[in-house]
């Protein structure tokens, strides 16, 4: 965030994030973060669940966010609201929690986050750069300091050879930096993808927040 992140229980494995870019699937290159925490991740341990998981990460991200002084707005189409869900569910979180768009349809996305036609027509709904145009455009509509965006296919419709179901876009935005994204492919049925892209948001926001 804006100041260097404290030593929570959290913070080494987050610290040791990196990205990475592996195989590309048919003409449509699928990208993927790959997040190398280690082995003291408090979910990888026996009997710790998903929901414990994001939990853990979005309290340790509110955390961040406080000391900092920062807050975030979130722009979510397939999770439909499910990020800004996880993060007010943190008492307090209204220190650091500035507002959340949902926006499902491209319409929607035009209006409450200034998503460009011509993006939108050129690249898709789900793709890096209406993402990132999401994303920037949180931040243009809000007064956050960080943004998130999610897009993606959750099924079981609506994939193709180029994007199959399970095709999630993110982006994550600051004010003062450049804006980053990427595209993970994630197995399972409509609630499993949705689920595993709130964690890959939270995730990437993390790692963004610490390469300053």
């Amino acid at each position: 965030m804006g100041k260097k992140l404290t030593n929570s229980p959290c913070s080494d494995f987050w610290n040791r994030a990196t990205l990475g870019v592996v195989a590309s699937r048919r003409s449509c290159a699928i990208v993927k973060t790959v997040a190398a925490y280690g082995v003291d991740r408090p979910w990888a341990r026996e009997g710790v669940t998903m929901d414990d998981r994001l939990e853990a990460l979005a309290r340790q991200l509110g955390h961040d966010l406080r000391i900092a002084g920062d807050s975030l707005a979130t722009a979510e189409s397939c999770t439909g609201g499910w990020v800004a869900q996880v993060l007010t569910s943190i008492p307090g979180s209204s220190r650091w929690f500035e507002r959340g768009f949902v926006t499902y349809s491209n319409l929607s996305k035009r209006e409450l986050l200034g998503v460009r036609t011509e993006t939108l027509a050129r690249f898709g709904a789900v793709s890096e750069q209406t993402a990132r145009a999401m994303a920037e455009g949180a931040l243009a509509h809000s007064h956050a300091d960080y943004a998130l965006a999610i897009t993606g296919i959750a099924g079981p419709e609506g994939g193709t050879l180029e994007k199959p179901v399970g095709t999630v876009c993110f982006a994550w935005a600051h004010r003062k930096r450049p804006s980053r994204s990427t595209t993970q492919l994630f197995p399972g049925d409509r609630e499993e993808i949705r689920r595993q892209s709130v964690v890959a948001a939270l995730e990437g926001l993390r790692a963004y927040a610490v390469q300053e």
